[in-house]
Formats: structure tokens, sequence, C-alpha cells
């Protein structure tokens, strides 16, 4: 390769990785379009936040050791399981979105279930998420999991007494099963305060492009705060077992709350590099006989920018 064409590969690449950059701005461009007394209250409760280069450096670090664990999972056989739980809006999507970021998502895949339907709810409980369950090389990350009866269920009266109990009763078993079957399963609980919690939905009620997280449901659980500590509490008690324990993440500040996750979940996997291939770009092909047609211009996209 000439000097000519080694500059031109190297002014591609830096291009290419100011893009990626970019992306992650865009990504963690979360300044709520909010009144500035808002914006004012917020930052005032949050005086030590951490330093944006400093949390992009740990990540960019936490996510090229991700996949490094996904290259291990594929390698190996592994089967990962990671369920995220906690209040509403503690800040669960924005740690599994920088989790799955760089990752293969055939390889690492996010189960959202939505509420059960009728022939669902007639079901044994565990049965609509077995199917989810990471087969041979497969991360899943559960926002929101089974432990929904635990918590959302037990405290709408979405569940009974007797089915809460059941519950608590089978849970444990059900992960043992997990495990022994060669399941990673690994149990976040992300932990904000009511302080912050209000501030979240206060600044989701102002922002038009946050409106649509909140929920009625969003709304109940500000009013039930005290019942969903206790269902919260119980859980911990009946289902924090040996083989599959809880791991709380404190989340007030988002930042450290995704970089303190991710590094903890890399300790609970027992990942390490795995040989690959060098890649070599393969020269094209020209066939001088080829003619490329043209495109009538109605299959274009407008240039509007």
């Amino acid at each position: 390769m000439s000097s000519d064409q080694e500059n031109t590969s190297f002014e591609w690449l830096e291009a290419e990785l100011q893009d990626t950059l970019d992306e992650d701005f865009e990504i963690e461009f979360a300044e709520p379009m909010l009144s500035m007394e808002l914006r004012k209250i917020y930052r005032a409760q949050h005086p030590e936040m951490l330093d944006r280069k400093v949390y992009f450096r740990n990540l960019l670090r936490l996510q090229a050791e991700l996949i490094k664990v996904q290259d291990w999972v594929q390698h190996t056989g592994a089967k990962v399981c990671i369920l995220f739980e906690g209040r509403d809006s503690a800040g669960k999507g924005g740690v599994i979105k920088r989790i799955t970021q760089r990752l293969n998502p055939r390889v690492a895949r996010v189960v959202a279930l939505p509420a059960p339907s009728r022939r669902e709810q007639s079901q044994w409980y565990f049965q609509r998420y077995v199917p989810h369950l990471p087969a041979a090389g497969e991360i899943v990350l559960f926002d929101r999991s089974w432990y929904n009866r635990a918590g959302v269920e037990r405290v709408m009266g979405f569940a009974d007494d007797d089915q809460v109990e059941q519950f608590f009763q089978d849970v444990p078993e059900f992960e043992r099963m997990l495990v022994r079957s060669g399941v990673i399963l690994l149990k976040y609980w992300f932990s904000i305060t009511d302080e912050e919690q209000q501030l979240r939905f206060l600044m989701r009620i102002h922002d038009p492009m946050k409106q649509w997280k909140l929920s009625p449901m969003d709304l109940e659980s500000r009013i039930r705060w005290e019942q969903y500590t206790k269902a919260k509490e119980d859980m911990f008690f009946r289902t924090n077992i040996d083989e599959a324990p809880w791991y709380i993440v404190e989340g007030n500040d988002k930042k450290r709350e995704r970089l303190n996750c991710i590094e903890h979940l890399l300790t609970r996997i027992p990942y390490h590099d795995v040989p690959s291939e060098k890649v070599t770009l393969p020269d094209r092909e020209y066939n001088p006989s080829y003619e490329r047609r043209v495109l009538p211009d109605e299959l274009y996209v407008p240039k509007i920018y």
C-alpha cells in the first residue's frame, strides 16, 4: 500500500471513529427540555455527579470488556441470564442500553415482556418466561422479569396472597434449576431515593420527549412508595439465595450507576480472552465487462440535508 493510500485509510478510520463518538454523545444527550426552575433544582440536588470525561473513558473500557465476554460466551457456549429490577425511573433501561450498545444483537438480546394475555394468566407462572431463557452462546437481559409477581402484581393487586406465596415457594427452586443447568444467573436491583424518583418523574412530566415514559402505573407507584418498599424487602428476604443472590445498584447518579453495574457484572462472569483469527480484507474482484445500471430517481430518498 502506498503512503497516499495509507493516509487516506487513516483519515477514513479517524472519520469513522468520530462518527462513533458522535453516536455516543447523541445517546448520552439527555438534557431535558425543562424550565429553568426545574433545571436549577435538579442540578442543586446533584452537585457531585461524575465528570463526563471520566465517565466516557471508563464506559468505553468496560464496553471493550463486554465484547470479550460476548466472544467468550460464543466460544464456550455459555448461557448468561441477567435480571434488571427496581423502582420506576431507577435507570434500568439506561444500563441495559450501555451494556448492549456495542454487542451483537444475535448474541445479546433484551427481553421486555408486555402485560400477560388472558391465556398466559392461566398458565404456570414461569411458563411465559421460559421460552426467552438463553441457549448456548447467548446473553439474555430481562428488563423486568418473573419478579413482577413479587412487586407490581403484588402491590397493585394483580396477584392474590396465595399466588404471591406460591411464587415465593417456587422461585428459589426454579432459579436453582437454572443454575444447575449451567445458566449464569445475575439479579440486579436498581435503587433510588424517594426524592430522586420524584425529580425524575417531574422531568418526564415537563419534557415532551420523555412524557411517553410515564405510564399510569408509574404514577400509581408514587402513591404506593411504602408498599413497594415493603414488597421489595420481603422479596429480598425470600429470594436472596446462595445460588442466585441479589445485587443492589445505587442509582441516584446515573453515570456511576451504569459503570458500577457493568464493573460488577464483569466480575461475576468467568470470561477470558479467546483465540481469534486475524481478519484481513480481501481484494475486490473487478469485471471490466460489468456496467452498473442507472436507477430511477424516485427510488432515492430526497436529500433534504
